[in-house]
């Protein structure tokens, strides 16, 4: 078997966390370069990594590198130019989300992506989840029947502290929970129940900061909270609650709850992100919501003790994603979400931003 060449962009904890244990453990692909902006950072990332190269330049590892694959984990203002740059020179990508600070980037990337026939993927993380996998096949399967509304909510509170990140700063990041932790659910809403056409939007930012950065600079700061009405074009409607500014005291400082209701039945999701990993429903005429275990197929060998060791384990030992990114490098063959899932959330963020600078209902077909 031939291994992919990968080339990462981004020394960040999420790149430690997330994407070299998955290439490490994934037999098919070797990390041959890295890329960060700090020297020492990206020779320590490397080192710890075992890279035999690093750079402080993403084109001159594009151009010194023999890369089959990027991973792309940087600032959201970069996504656009080092994608663009690696999918020119005949390179497959992996960009983290979202996918640009703006629908006209993230619609070029999709284009350029679909003229080269390049495999791309967008790492909407949670759509791997067990819980989130047998909620779409259920709903699939006609659980819920025609969907009538979903209520999708992402509690955090990394943004309890004023401190300044990049993340506050709108240039940097186009917004802050609408896009950071709300495009993940916007993405699981659309691919459960279907595309949307309509969104009302209130964002809020309730924590007082300072609107210069450390250097003294101004900014416009992002938003910690955003409640996202959608309207889905098969008439059903949708509710998306992102906060960064909770107190959640799980092992991960977040927790998930998901609800799906329709014309047959119900469904509820919880993932307490410590122990609880749950799907509840009932038919019509079933009486009260009961447990519906996931089945040992979606489980895989993902370990089910803690929500932490399951995330963990879906990623790094089943193969999901990243896995799935590698071998589709490898066979040519396209992997979801991909950059045209990922150009569809960021419209519905860009139709988000408008619709709470107007306080209006946004249309979808305005984000053009």
């Amino acid at each position: 078997m031939t291994s992919i060449r990968v080339g990462i962009a981004g020394t960040s904890w999420w790149a430690d966390a997330m994407y070299l244990p998955a290439l490490k453990g994934n037999v098919g692909a070797e990390v041959v370069a890295a890329c960060g902006r700090n020297l020492q950072r990206a020779q320590d990332f490397a080192q710890r990594w075992g890279i035999p190269n690093y750079y402080t330049d993403y084109q001159t590892m594009l151009n010194e590198a023999e890369l089959d694959a990027v991973i792309i984990s940087t600032g959201n203002d970069t996504h656009a130019p080092f994608t663009l740059a690696a999918l020119e020179k005949g390179i497959p990508v992996l960009c983290e989300k979202p996918l640009g600070l703006n629908y006209a980037e993230a619609l070029k990337m999709t284009k350029l992506a679909e003229e080269t026939k390049l495999v791309n993927l967008v790492p909407f993380t949670y759509s791997f989840m067990p819980t989130a996998r047998y909620l779409k096949h259920l709903i699939d399967d006609g659980f819920i029947g025609k969907p009538y509304h979903c209520n999708l909510r992402y509690y955090t509170g990394y943004r309890r502290k004023a401190e300044y990140t990049w993340r506050l700063n709108a240039a940097e990041a186009g917004s802050g929970a609408l896009g950071d932790i709300g495009s993940h659910f916007i993405y699981l809403a659309q691919w459960m129940i279907g595309p949307v056409s309509a969104v009302s939007c209130r964002l809020g930012s309730p924590i007082d900061r300072s609107a210069t950065m450390p250097d003294g600079k101004p900014f416009v700061p992002t938003d910690d909270t955003a409640m996202v009405m959608l309207e889905f074009a098969n008439g059903a409607q949708g509710m998306i609650h992102a906060t960064t500014v909770c107190y959640e005291d799980s092992p991960f400082g977040q927790t998930h709850h998901m609800e799906f209701h329709g014309s047959e039945g119900t469904l509820y999701s919880v993932t307490d992100w410590d122990k609880i990993q749950s799907v509840r429903g009932a038919k019509d005429g079933e009486g009260l919501p009961h447990e519906l275990p996931i089945p040992d197929e979606i489980w895989g060998k993902a370990r089910r003790d803690t929500v932490h060791n399951t995330y963990r384990d879906v990623f790094r030992q089943e193969g999901h994603m990243i896995g799935d990114f590698i071998e589709g490098v490898r066979t040519r063959k396209a992997v979801r979400p991909d950059f045209a899932a990922g150009t569809e959330v960021q419209r519905i963020l860009d139709a988000a931003l408008m619709s709470h600078q107007q306080n209006r209902r946004v249309l979808i077909e305005e984000i053009n």
